[in-house]
């Protein structure tokens, strides 16, 4: 009798189980984590355009830029850092991308095949908790935004009130404010985030197509603006900041480099993903990218200072109608991207840690408290902060699981998964040694080690020692990202090849014994 997990392969690629009943006693499943059908996975190219214009139009987006800008480069020398980085972390985001619209899958489940059944609630936690810092920094801007909004309709009583820690409270009751809305979104459901994406993407440009109207009026057109020099150069000074500058782009989305298959698990086929990444990621990126350096050096002209952050920008509005359009649209495209790329993930990353007890929605719930908890106005307090310290730390850490993941599944494992172990309690081929694969954290720690164990800081200019926390590692942290990736690519491909010749054998074994019932499943074919 042919067992009722069988994977059935659709002629398209696609693979889903037969029938997931008996997997529902397991501890490490539930329905938000199964397999999706494939026919519901119905997500087409423009979905995945729009989730990408969503993300990458909001705040810290814009951030990216001025502050590149904020610490002295010049137009050209911003755009074409982020321009690249972009180009870059979309390789491993295609890579891991694959396995979500293959198998139906979430991140988390998709790291059990190489992490071990329990083992990947590590890499999923890492990622969930550096999810949660974003979600943070994204909900304080956003409070920002409705701070600045309701000062220009109310007055200067609400933008002058009383400090509490620091903050105007009225500041404090835009920021809950925000958070609660974000929560109402993500408790309706992975469908209700896909349905605000999808009307809110051609409106997020709006609010900072506004502001950068009223900056060329003021500054007097682009002449001013693009005629801004570079404090760098092109000499040693531009290359030394470069290096650390580009990985802190690549790391803004290196947590979606391990996280897509979140959202590809319901892509209708390979190349509508695919294509929708491809012309969604780099475009919108450089298109916030031109705008922000647009934006921010026009304030330059104008005022004389570098504003890097847009929310304190437009309070400089003289008027009232101005301020709040352009503001409810910045509100908006940060609500729209929250979601997608700060909240939907660490979701699934916590309900894996506990499928029975946490569900989506109270991991969505989970994610919010933990954002406040981070205190994330000191994230974005400033530049060097945000860029040399907070991207590119977590990015060489975040850059070691994807090293893991890209060496499993297309090298080591050659894209074939047997999605029914995935879930498997106490057994199957991705249990290792009580749930976790010791090659695995072996290839995250040496990765991670390398990658932030040497992270300095110029004096007076962020948390780490100025010789490194690792002085012996200390110029690998400006090529972080790239360090991270490689090692643990590296080291597991390593660690892995004295088991290889037995897992190539028993795979062999079970894609022999699969394709005898192929001429019982009709069109479909049963792939292991």
């Amino acid at each position: 009798m042919e067992p009722t997990t069988a994977q059935i392969q659709h002629p398209d690629g696609r693979v889903e189980l037969r029938d997931v009943s008996s997997l529902h006693g397991s501890r490490f499943f539930n329905a938000e984590l199964a397999p999706v059908p494939v026919e519901r996975r119905t997500w087409s190219t423009y979905n995945y355009f729009a989730l990408w214009m969503g993300m990458a139009h909001n705040i810290p987006s814009y951030l990216l830029a001025s502050g590149l800008i904020a610490i002295g480069m010049n137009w050209v020398q911003a755009f074409l850092t982020i321009t690249l980085g972009n180009l870059i972390v979309l390789i491993p985001m295609l890579l891991n991308s694959h396995a979500g619209t293959r198998y139906g899958i979430p991140f988390p489940v998709f790291a059990r095949a190489f992490y071990g059944v329990r083992g990947a609630n590590l890499a999923a936690l890492l990622r969930g908790f550096v999810a949660c810092g974003w979600f943070g920094i994204q909900t304080w801007v956003g409070g920002q935004a409705i701070f600045v909004i309701l000062g220009e309709l109310v007055g200067d009583g609400w933008t002058n009130a009383a400090s509490v820690l620091g903050q105007p409270w009225t500041m404090w009751v835009g920021f809950a404010a925000f958070w609660m809305f974000q929560m109402f979104i993500i408790w309706r459901g992975i469908d209700a985030v896909r349905r605000f994406e999808n009307w809110t993407a051609p409106l997020v440009t709006v609010g900072f197509l506004i502001l950068l109207g009223w900056v060329l009026v003021q500054a007097g057109g682009f002449g001013p603006i693009f005629s801004q020099p570079s404090r760098l150069g092109w000499g040693s000074e531009f290359w030394t900041v470069f290096a650390p500058s580009l990985m802190g782009m690549i790391a803004f989305w290196a947590t979606l480099s391990l996280n897509m298959p979140d959202f590809t698990r319901f892509g209708m086929s390979q190349r509508k993903q695919a294509w929708g990444q491809v012309l969604g990621l780099p475009t919108t990126m450089s298109f916030m990218a031109i705008v922000s350096i647009m934006i921010t050096s026009g304030g330059m002209v104008i005022y004389g200072e570098t504003i890097w952050d847009p929310v304190l920008l437009a309070a400089r509005f003289e008027s009232p109608v101005v301020v709040v359009i352009a503001l409810v649209g910045l509100a908006i495209a940060t609500v729209s991207a929250n979601l997608a790329a700060n909240v939907v993930s660490p979701s699934y990353d916590f309900s894996n840690a506990f499928p029975k007890r946490i569900s989506f929605r109270a991991g969505g719930v989970i994610t919010g408290v933990i954002g406040v908890a981070i205190q994330p106005w000191r994230l974005i307090s400033d530049p060097n902060i945000y860029i040399f310290a907070w991207l590119n730390f977590y990015g060489g850490v975040l850059a070691a699981v994807a090293g893991v993941l890209v060496a499993g599944y297309w090298v080591h494992a050659r894209r074939q998964l047997a999605l029914a172990d995935l879930f498997t309690d106490g057994g199957g081929r991705y249990w290792f040694t009580g749930g976790w694969n010791w090659r695995a954290l072996a290839a995250t720690a040496v990765g991670a080690v390398l990658a932030v164990g040497g992270a300095y800081s110029a004096p007076g200019e962020g948390p780490f020692p100025e010789n490194g926390l690792i002085p012996l590692f200390h110029g690998f942290y400006d090529y972080s990202w790239v360090v991270g990736l490689v090692a643990a690519f590296l080291v597991y491909l390593a660690l892995s090849l004295p088991a290889s010749r037995g897992a190539d054998f028993a795979t062999r074994q079970e894609e022999t014994s699969e394709r005898a019932g192929e001429s019982r499943s009709g069109a479909a074919a049963v792939d292991g």
